[in-house]
């Protein structure tokens, strides 16, 4: 019999536990903050200058792999194998690719959408339901798959935008601001699919490093890798912006690109890394989204942007709750222990070896 000791005791230590996780917190909302405001600040640069995307996340990746490289070196400290890097430069074609579709996928859906898209890595969580026979959680995962396409079909059709949600009283008098407001699921595939590629690049470098040191060692050669795989991307695409247009002069803001660079490659990377060793809290997962949505109603409201409120909580509870769904797994079957992570699930599947070494 458990004494009242021994309970205070453990209350004891769960408040200090999360005394101590309380400043771990106020980092990972700061940090998430700052990155959905570089969002905000690269999306009005693209869509004021009709900047080349590809040009913009080039520009953005070259600096920032500098940084990575030189605050990691991973050419010091113990060497790391060929089952290490080969991954790891694999991923960096993944990345490269995640970024270019992300940035299209801004540009033209807005960053509500886009921001809200990244979670759809949380698909990962019923492929492996599916692919590795947990039977007890598929149809489970499967309704959280279709709450996720129904959050992301709502978003389609403007519903977190004033003049086209079916919650906003507002009078629509520019006809052709609610057309272009209006998307469809093929406008949303794009950033939809970079968020999976997303999660996926991040279950890689999981798989990959499996100590924390290691995991910002090889990101910086997944990061310098991306680049070399925009390079020539990024080239073909200045070519032939050249010659259609002739000799122009490249748009430049100072704001739009040191806080794409600074906050939403760098300083981002290092805050979720926190996040997920110390408070157990990753990309795809109901938290971070509770978060981001936060931060998403803020800049919205400071940017003066085409916003609906009860429409967007609206896509968002929808969506937390088919993130939820589709990564929960067996607890009875876990018993006490803490259950896996959301874009863990796939991950933990994945050996190592099937990859190219």
């Amino acid at each position: 019999m458990i004494s009242p000791t021994q309970i205070s005791e453990g209350r004891g230590s769960q408040n200090s536990a999360s005394f101590r996780e309380t400043p771990l917190q106020i980092i990972h909302v700061i940090g998430n903050f700052m990155r959905i405001w570089s969002v905000y600040s690269m999306y009005r640069f693209l869509s004021q200058t009709g900047a080349s995307v590809v040009l913009f996340i080039f520009s953005c990746l070259v600096p920032s792999s500098v940084i990575f490289l030189a605050l990691q070196k991973p050419w010091k400290g113990r060497p790391l194998t060929n089952a290490q890097v080969v991954p790891s430069i694999i991923n960096g074609g993944i990345t490269a690719l995640y970024f270019i579709l992300w940035g299209k996928g801004l540009k033209s859906c807005g960053p509500v959408r886009a921001i809200l898209a990244e979670y759809s890595g949380a698909v990962l969580g019923v492929l492996s339901a599916l692919l590795y026979g947990w039977k007890g959680h598929v149809w489970k995962k499967v309704g959280g798959l279709i709450a996720m396409l129904t959050s992301f079909y709502f978003l389609s059709l403007g519903w977190a935008t004033a003049t086209s949600s079916p919650f906003s009283f507002k009078d629509i008098l520019d006809t052709e601001n609610r057309t272009e407001r209006v998307l469809g699921m093929k406008e949303m595939a794009i950033p939809i699919f970079a968020g999976i590629l997303s999660a996926l690049r991040r279950v890689i470098a999981r798989r990959v490093s499996l100590k924390n040191q290691l995991k910002r060692r090889l990101h910086a050669i997944t990061t310098a890798s991306a680049t070399c795989f925009l390079f020539p991307v990024a080239m073909w695409d200045m070519i032939i912006g050249t010659s259609s247009e002739g000799s122009r002069q490249l748009p430049f803001s100072t704001w739009a690109y040191l806080s794409t660079i600074l906050f939403g490659i760098i300083l981002i990377f290092y805050v979720d890394s926190i996040a997920e060793e110390r408070l157990h809290m990753v990309f795809s997962s109901p938290r971070h989204l509770m978060v981001a949505g936060g931060c998403i109603i803020v800049m919205e409201i400071v940017y003066k942007m085409d916003f609906s409120l009860p429409g967007f909580l609206i896509c968002s509870i929808i969506l937390g709750f088919g993130i939820f769904e589709a990564t929960s797994l067996d607890r009875n079957r876990k018993g006490s222990q803490t259950p896996d992570l959301s874009n863990e699930i796939l991950g933990d599947q994945i050996q190592m070896h099937s990859l190219p070494t």
